[in-house]
């Protein structure tokens, strides 16, 4: 317990500007019948005193401090909201879920500690129901809810049986992990990566035709959104196949796709820059246990890590992609070798950049990419059993505040979600409404998705593929 050193991505958030207290992460998932005011707010009570960074507080000014409190120092009562939904129909509910959503963000207070919020909705006592849980994205990422939902679930199996709630202990603490990387910022091996990052953030990420983001205007309110979904038919190779046959994460392979259609869309723009390297902001999960001793298996939190990367496929014609020839395989080894140079999978940047002062003023000069991209990984649909995600709707949901300044000019958001027929990959398009007109996005989403086809054509080839040198460290 006590004050904690604000990580990277809680200076990066710091940065941007702009209220922040409605910036979250939410899902919904089933509860058993008749749970109870009672019993929730006791399966509450007991994940927050578990989970120290669901006691956080912020205090404001130019700089943040954060504090956690100890056990018992957040009152559960205060973060439990029942709905009465007796007689609703699917339909009806899903429409209170959104509103309710809403109303829990605007409800969440970092700086005055409350930063979760659990709304029951009620069908009556004879019938399952569900329960939306909104929290803080300071203190949650898509990690984090693989252990909170067991817990929820562990925590009601005891609450149910009459015995003490005891959850499974964390190893290192949220806290702990904070000062570990504080201290790594300054050490010798990681302001040895300056050059590197230098070489990343110092590239060229300008869009083609797209005005400069503006923070003041360019805000979430003004973003706008279109979503791809993926069918089993088309993802599976993608999950599967594809990744196997180049030793590679699913992620390299989207990344590959991303990184090759990009640069047509900027070649079919009339952009010289359209056969050179393309610049992006990248976000990884940031649960490097670079230290002996360190075991985050079981400690929530945001450690989302965020970075520049400077990607070059190669010069790849696009009729050569579509028809997944020896191109194709070529440009995703080389953005896989270019991926797994960085080390720690690109944890130094934001080390260097926002705990570092000697170095980090150096970069902060540099201009940040307008392109993000974050694959979440997969998340089962659930079939809306106790404490599973209910099926049909988002799996990992989110908000933010209307003048919460917008992080690029355009984002890519995927995951793949793991339905009861097979799974999909879902994507979400997100940019500002001043910068980039739908067609044009619809465009580059369009040439991803053929890149991706193409891609699981491409390993049905049996001769395609194969190791590359970072898959032979000796």
């Amino acid at each position: 317990m006590g004050g904690v050193v604000p990580t990277p991505v809680v200076r990066w958030l710091l940065e941007r500007g702009g209220p922040v207290d409605g910036f979250c992460q939410s899902v919904v998932v089933g509860v058993p019948a008749g749970v109870g005011v009672e019993g929730l707010t006791a399966v509450v009570q007991a994940v927050v005193d578990r989970h120290d960074v669901l006691r956080l507080r912020v205090s404001g000014g130019v700089e943040w401090g954060l504090e956690v409190g100890g056990p018992g120092s957040v009152a559960a009562g205060g973060l439990v909201r029942r709905v009465d939904v007796a007689g609703l129909d699917g339909v009806a509910v899903d429409g209170v879920v959104e509103v309710e959503f809403e109303a829990a963000r605007g409800r969440l207070d970092p700086f005055g500690g409350v930063m979760l919020q659990a709304v029951w909705l009620d069908p009556g006592p004879s019938s399952a129901g569900r329960l939306l849980l909104v929290v803080h994205h300071l203190v949650v990422d898509g990690v984090s809810w693989r252990i909170l939902l067991p817990d929820f679930a562990a925590a009601w199996a005891a609450v149910e049986a009459g015995v003490e709630v005891r959850l499974e202990p964390v190893g290192t603490s949220f806290r702990r992990w904070a000062q570990l990387l504080s201290r790594e910022a300054l050490a010798a091996g990681r302001v040895g990566e300056l050059d590197l990052w230098r070489g990343m953030a110092g590239g060229s990420g300008r869009l083609p035709g797209a005005p400069v983001l503006d923070p003041s205007v360019d805000t979430f309110g003004s973003v706008r959104q279109v979503s791809v979904v993926l069918e089993p038919g088309d993802a599976e190779p993608l999950l599967t196949s594809v990744p196997a046959a180049f030793h590679a994460g699913v992620h390299e392979v989207l990344l590959a796709a991303f990184v090759l259609a990009v640069a047509e869309w900027r070649r079919r723009a009339g952009d010289g820059a359209g056969d050179g390297a393309v610049v992006l902001d990248l976000e990884g999960h940031g649960r490097e246990e670079f230290v002996e001793g360190v075991d985050l298996s079981r400690t929530v939190g945001w450690f989302t890590s965020v970075f520049p990367v400077s990607l070059d496929a190669g010069a790849v014609e696009w009729p050569e992609v579509v028809e997944g020839g020896a191109g194709l395989g070529r440009a995703v080894k080389r953005v896989k070798e270019q991926l797994r140079e960085l080390p720690d999978h690109g944890l130094g940047y934001g080390l260097l950049r926002y705990l570092n002062p000697e170095v980090g003023a150096e970069l902060a000069q540099l201009a940040p990419p307008e392109l993000g991209f974050n694959y979440l990984g997969r998340f089962g649909s659930g079939s809306g059993g106790a404490w599973e995600p209910v099926p049909g709707g988002d799996v990992l949901g989110g908000g933010a505040d209307a003048l919460m300044p917008a992080a690029h000019v355009l984002d890519l958001n995927a995951l793949t979600r793991d339905d009861v027929d097979g799974s999909r990959l879902v994507a979400v398009w997100s940019w500002p409404e001043r910068l980039l007109d739908q067609v044009m996005v619809e465009e580059l989403s369009g040439l991803w998705v053929e890149a991706l086809r193409a891609l699981a054509v491409h390993a049905d080839d049996p001769g395609i593929g194969g190791r590359t040198p970072s898959d032979l460290p000796l």
